[in-house]
């Protein structure tokens, strides 16, 4: 976490006494392609809940809205268990990206309808914009200069995955009056106060997750599914991901905590869609998801869960192949990488062919069909041969299961960072638009639209 958070802003702040309007906004994204995958904002969410718990009045702007108020038409058909299709607007390419042969859009509500937002609620003492994938800054930018007009004397604060991996471009680039690196809920508070003058009494420990309110996912106009996160980091290092930079700590929730708050919004809010956000979900699974599961169908509650994350697939035995089926189960997501088994200890550790196979095996036995199984394979990694994944997909299919193609996004303070820099035609390192993974950026030659369709028709089930 940064601490300087820069020179005071020029309103003065509140007097103590005051309780804080805080604003949290979800920014838009700027893509080739977006969908909603059981996405959500879940560590401003986080901050919100702790806000609110301390006495802070919270509200939310989500410029991702599905179910916006404001919408005269029905959210675009294609829901599924909590999924679905964002609204989208048809925007000029990023500069050096003009040969794309895709249409690059504002994913989100409109411009006017943010708007109306702004204008329409008390003014906010502070607002806080959280950010994702790096190479989708200008849709954060762009959402801060939407807020600055509205605001432009309302300190503004940018957190989240890009602003802690390039919390130096982020400076530079996106109009935020502050950049906020690393975890926020041992910062918000302070930081509260840093720029508004209240000052409330912590009484949650960031290092114990069960001391955290739960997140104020209530603020969303629609809950279509909610998030869980039991736990935060993993005890693997993959070459690849950059959740160690993230969350250098691994902390875990109780499982009676979990399961209580999956009770709550079940019951207290309707919802039957839970997607996992853990990185490491079933690592000691019998201390940790087991009784997770467990606590789920003692309380005799019908959901259902996803696991977009991925899954480690060492830790899938029979016995916890046929909980996750009787506790609701429904997508599964294993993370696989590759078929390349002899030569994947410069990427990760995590499975050999043997374990992927028992594992699938303990799975389709349990009772899991083909198209609830799908296992993640990277595209467009360094120096890759387009042969290997076509060779991956294959392998997948022969196992029974579904191959689900995962495009390499390359990320700064991850061990592969290097050798993406080095193989992509693009400049990575002077502008994380170029990081794209829609567009294979560590492939040395142009961008070919044939190779992805190609892999896509190669893991469809019926191909």
């Amino acid at each position: 976490m940064r601490s300087d958070l820069g020179p005071a802003v020029a309103n003065p702040p509140m007097p103590r006494s005051s309780v804080p309007h805080i604003l949290l906004v979800n920014p838009w994204i700027h893509d080739f392609a977006a969908y909603d995958f059981w996405a959500a904002p879940l560590g401003l969410f986080t901050l919100g809940g702790i806000l609110r718990d301390h006495g802070a009045r919270v509200s939310f702007i989500d410029c991702l809205d599905r179910f916006h108020p404001l919408q005269t038409k029905p959210p675009i058909p294609g829901q599924r268990c909590g999924r679905g299709p964002y609204l989208k607007t048809i925007i000029p390419k990023p500069a050096g990206l003009a040969d794309i042969p895709r249409n690059y859009c504002r994913y989100g509500i409109s411009p006017e309808w943010l708007r109306h937002d702004l204008t329409t609620m008390p003014t906010p003492d502070l607002v806080l914009v959280t950010s994702l994938m790096t190479y989708w800054y200008p849709g954060v930018r762009e959402t801060i200069q939407a807020i600055k007009t509205v605001l432009p004397h309302v300190p503004l604060v940018l957190g989240g995955i890009y602003a802690t991996l390039c919390s130096e471009h982020a400076e530079r680039h996106c109009g935020a009056d502050h950049v906020l690196s690393g975890p926020g809920e041992g910062a918000i508070l302070p930081l509260a106060a840093r720029l508004t003058g209240w000052s409330p009494t912590p009484h949650h420990d960031p290092a114990d997750l069960d001391t955290l309110p739960r997140p104020a996912l209530d603020l969303a106009h629609h809950l279509a599914h909610v998030p869980l996160l039991t736990s935060r980091g993993c005890p693997f290092q993959c070459a690849y991901c950059a959740s160690h930079h993230l969350q250098p700590n691994c902390l875990r929730r109780s499982p009676a905590a979990v399961v209580d708050e999956i009770i709550h919004w079940h019951r207290s809010h309707g919802v039957t869609d839970f997607a996992f956000y853990d990185d490491a979900l079933l690592v000691d699974a019998e201390n940790h998801i087991v009784p997770i599961l467990d606590g789920v169908l003692a309380a005799g509650i019908t959901v259902r869960f996803h696991t977009p994350n991925a899954l480690h697939i060492r830790n899938i035995t029979r016995p916890v192949a046929e909980l996750m089926r009787r506790a609701g189960f429904h997508t599964i997501r294993l993370g696989l990488e590759t078929t390349a088994f002899e030569g994947r200890q410069a990427m990760d550790r995590k499975v050999t062919e043997a374990e992927f196979l028992r594992a699938v095996g303990y799975l389709r036995a349990a009772g899991f069909p083909a198209d609830q199984v799908g296992a993640y394979l990277l595209a467009g990694l360094p120096d890759q041969d387009i042969a290997a994944v076509e060779t991956s997909i294959a392998v997948v299919k022969a196992a029974g299961v579904t191959p689900v193609i995962a495009h390499y996004t390359p990320i700064p303070h991850t061990a592969m960072w290097p050798a993406a820099v080095a193989a992509s035609r693009y400049d990575l390192a002077a502008d994380p638009i170029f990081t794209n993974n829609a567009i294979f950026p560590c492939q040395s030659e142009r961008f070919s639209w044939e190779v992805l369709t190609r892999l896509k028709q190669l893991a469809s089930r019926h191909a």
